[in-house]
C-alpha cells in the first residue's frame, strides 16, 4: 500500500471515558491499527456563533484511508456531540515496519 492509503484521524471527546470507548469499538472493529488517547487537550473554538472553550480528550487514530467512511460513521453514532470533530490527515512516509504493521491490523498488507 502506498503511503497515500493511509492516515491519522484526530477525533475530539467530551471526556476521557468517552475517548476510550470510542477507541475500544474502533480497535475491536479492525477500523483501527492504534488510537492514542492524551486524557486532557484545552480547546478554544467558535460554536454557534461565539466563542466557547472546553476541556477534551483526543483521539489520534492511525489507520487505512479506504476505512475512513466506516470510520466517520461509527464515531458519529457513538459520540456525544451534535457536530464531531473526526479529521482525517494523509500519512506521508515514516518507518516502513510500522506502516507495514499498521497495513496488516486493519487488514490492508500488501
Amino acid at each position: 500500500m502506498s503511503e497515500a492509503g493511509r492516515v491519522v484521524v484526530l477525533i475530539t471527546t467530551a471526556t476521557e471515558a468517552e475517548a476510550h470507548r470510542i477507541a475500544e469499538q474502533l480497535l475491536n472493529q479492525r477500523k483501527a491499527a492504534c488510537v492514542n488517547i492524551v486524557p486532557r487537550v484545552d480547546s478554544q473554538f467558535w460554536w454557534q456563533g461565539k466563542l466557547d472553550s472546553a476541556q477534551e480528550s483526543l483521539l489520534i487514530v492511525k489507520t487505512a484511508a479506504s476505512l475512513l467512511p466506516e470510520l466517520i460513521e461509527m464515531v458519529k453514532k457513538e459520540h456525544s456531540y451534535q457536530l464531531p470533530e473526526i479529521i482525517a490527515l494523509p500519512i506521508v512516509g515514516g518507518n516502513e515496519d510500522y506502516l507495514r504493521w499498521l497495513d496488516s491490523e486493519v487488514g490492508q498488507g500488501s
